[in-house]
């Protein structure tokens, strides 16, 4: 049954920790943030991560890995914390206020120190990311970054200098005025951080036919090496958008977090963060949030099954793998049509990238000659 009003925020407030002066006579301990405790601290201030208002204490950290919750019961997957290394952690104590500051050295705002501990970063990596393995892209952050972490609520005054697609950069507060403001209680979330082929499309628009409005929200946070770079995938979507979506159905912003790679867990994640923008829908496809060999096909679905009844408002609309079928003419998934052998258009990673380096266009089955053709010139310019 459709929402008659947008969907709660998870833990039922929507957080605020923006606005806050800077301390022209501070002399405190000063931390740089690494790329991922950034976009974290973004993610946090503007309310996407409600309920949470700082760095997660020893507590929350040991409940979220354990019991998949923070310790007054809400659901949270993935630990979230400000670790430092030990010059740094020997210089702070409980009670202190830090200042914290982008890698170029600007001013982002405070943390108010409540707990300083050692993090268990073997129990983290297992059971956030399933593997200790270190050649897991989220687990080498975990491994390789300080081995103490910082714990209190934040304070921000610049949530991010000089930020990428300015235009695009809706807070969840300025999210779900816009889905107000078109009519919306329904929303789907996409979540990517490619450009969007045929198949991708295809759910999407199936996501559209049961709720009032689409949003395609890439994550454009902190991403491992080799994925395609933020502003070619833009042009990827505003491009799509513009000639194959209908414009008063779908929006298109960005979510300013990181990208972790852990599979399920992160499923879980990105559902809570849309959830606080005001999505009441999020699509879950094959291997969502993976990397590798390290997650079962559809493990990211169903996870979900395994979360107590109304842990979360927001529901997952789970798609099997689709494709082109050329005996039907159009796209089929399991659910919609037979495989029958040579008849689906199915490209490896792999195979697209060698024909996209050669100038050579996918076939238009598989994606779009608009994107192939700006994927074909950020390659040659590569």
């Amino acid at each position: 049954m459709p929402h008659r009003k947008l969907i709660q925020p998870h833990g039922g407030t929507l957080v605020d920790r923006t606005g806050a002066s800077e301390d022209s006579s501070f002399g405190g301990v000063k931390i740089t943030l690494s790329a991922q405790q950034q976009c974290d601290f973004e993610m946090i201030s503007i309310g996407a991560m409600s309920p949470l208002e700082g760095f997660m204490c020893q507590a929350d950290h040991e409940s979220v890995c354990n019991n998949m919750t923070l310790t007054n019961g809400d659901v949270w997957p993935i630990p979230i914390t400000c670790a430092v290394d030990d010059a740094t952690a020997d210089k702070v104590n409980a009670g202190d206020r830090v200042s914290l500051h982008d890698d170029a050295g600007r001013l982002l705002g405070y943390l108010n120190v409540t707990e300083k501990f050692q993090q268990n970063k073997k129990l983290a990596a297992t059971k956030a990311f399933g593997t200790d393995d270190t050649a897991h892209p989220g687990v080498k952050i975990v491994m390789e970054e300080g081995d103490t972490c910082l714990a209190g609520t934040i304070d921000a005054v610049a949530v991010r200098h000089d930020p990428m697609f300015a235009d695009h950069r809706l807070t969840p507060v300025q999210t779900r005025a816009a889905f107000e403001k078109r009519g919306w209680t329904t929303i789907a979330a996409f979540q990517t951080r490619n450009p969007i082929h045929r198949a991708h499309e295809y759910l999407t628009k199936c996501a559209q036919e049961i709720t009032d409005g689409l949003l395609v929200h890439p994550l454009m946070g902190a991403t491992k090496d080799g994925d395609i770079p933020p502003d070619v995938r833009m042009t990827c979507y505003e491009v799509l958008l513009e000639k194959y979506y209908h414009p008063d159905r779908t929006m298109l912003t960005i979510m300013p977090a990181a990208m972790r790679y852990a599979g399920p867990r992160e499923a879980i994640l990105h559902a809570i963060l849309r959830q606080n923008y005001g999505c009441s829908h999020i699509i879950i496809g094959r291997d969502h949030a993976g990397v590798g060999k390290y997650y079962g096909t559809y493990d990211a679905q169903e996870i979900f099954d395994t979360l107590d009844d109304g842990a979360l408002e927001i529901q997952t609309l789970n798609f099997e793998h689709a494709a082109w079928s050329k005996i039907a003419g159009g796209m089929v998934s399991g659910k919609t049509f037979p495989k029958i052998e040579g008849d689906q258009i199915f490209l490896s990673g792999t195979k697209v990238r060698e024909m996209l380096s050669k100038g050579e266009r996918p076939p238009s089955e598989f994606t779009r000659p608009e994107i192939a053709d700006i994927l074909i010139d950020w390659m040659k310019s590569q």
